[in-house]
């Protein structure tokens, strides 16, 4: 097994958490087949689970959501096994709306968090999201008593130790940052080497010193694969101009020696107001794999070649459309 200290740590924002650039997102580990298109067996999920924990990337991301909790029954297992989380690595969860109901009250949060910490065996959390707050009204969830409230008081209580906030749409991220509520932003398949909607949220964070974790830098698997064996994008059927523009980043990344999946990585990685990229595994040979990825040598002459394709298509705003 790869030492986890082949990717170096740094900061994430002012949470004080020393992170690596990659980190892995769980959401496939719960076993999604209607998002992914695939799924995970336990065995399988516990396997990437116990190579993470024990290799080269120190951050891992899941959600009450994913899976309505497999995701992180998945985790606990295997925390349980080791007897806690390892020391150095860093967890992080996002607490749900009722999936049944919709319910998303202040109440539903301490559920939600409640249910988080059963399931993965602790009894505190380091870093917990506001997950998809665009199915409730800002006024709503920030209101006295609302879900907002309640996770700060989760903090106040040491329950949760950081904040962070984890919307679709860019704009109803920002809105949540400029509260000043929050210590890390997430942000998915909104800055990719196709898509940029996500520049004005990674503007804004960086203004205010809020960490952004950039997810699905892939664009859930078309940037790694291709779009010849994986046409879609944010999980689903890519329009036939973005799969032709894809296959002409592959080919340059081709001329370059370039695998596509490490220049898709590091555009991510390489930008110094993205805290962390959040990549979705469900293999253990992965993480290793994904390290390699991060770290392997990059002609400069390859970026403006990209940026040349990609141009003012890359500030598209339909992602917007794509919810988790």
């Amino acid at each position: 097994m790869a030492s986890r200290n082949e990717l170096p740590r740094r900061a994430l924002g002012t949470t004080g958490l020393m992170v690596t650039p990659v980190c892995l997102g769980c959401a496939p580990l719960g076993d999604m087949p209607d998002t992914f298109a695939y799924s995970v067996p336990e065995e399988r999920a516990l396997e990437t689970v116990r190579a993470a924990f024990d290799g080269p990337i120190n951050f891992i991301d899941t959600a009450a959501s994913y899976g309505d909790g497999e995701a992180e029954r998945r985790i606990g297992i295997v925390i349980k096994e080791l007897g806690g989380v390892p020391e150095g690595v860093v967890l992080a969860t996002k607490a749900d709306r009722d999936l049944k109901t919709g319910e998303f009250t202040g109440d539903q949060m301490r559920r939600s968090v409640e249910r988080s910490l059963r399931l993965l065996n602790l009894d505190r959390l380091q870093l917990v999201y506001l997950h998809d707050p665009e199915h409730a009204s800002f006024e709503e969830l920030n209101a006295p008593g609302g879900a907002v409230e309640a996770l700060v008081r989760l903090k106040e209580e040491g329950v949760i130790e950081h904040l962070g906030v984890a919307p679709g749409p860019i704009d109803v991220v920002i809105r949540y940052v400029e509260t000043g509520a929050y210590e890390v932003a997430i942000t998915h398949n909104r800055y990719t080497l196709v898509n940029r909607t996500a520049e004005p949220l990674l503007r804004v964070c960086a203004e205010r010193g809020v960490a952004v974790a950039n997810a699905a830098p892939y664009g859930s698997g078309m940037l790694a694969k291709g779009p010849d064996a994986y046409p879609r994008y944010a999980y689903q059927q890519a329009s036939p101009e973005l799969i032709e523009r894809v296959r002409q980043l592959a080919a340059i990344c081709e001329r370059h020696g370039v695998p596509l999946a490490a220049a898709a990585l590091q555009f991510s990685i390489r930008d110094p107001r993205v805290g962390t990229t959040i990549v979705g595994m469900t293999k253990p040979e992965r993480l290793a794999q994904t390290a390699e990825l991060a770290t392997l040598p990059i002609p400069d002459a390859l970026w403006p070649e990209l940026e040349a394709v990609v141009g003012l298509a890359g500030d598209d705003p339909e992602t917007d459309r794509w919810k988790k």
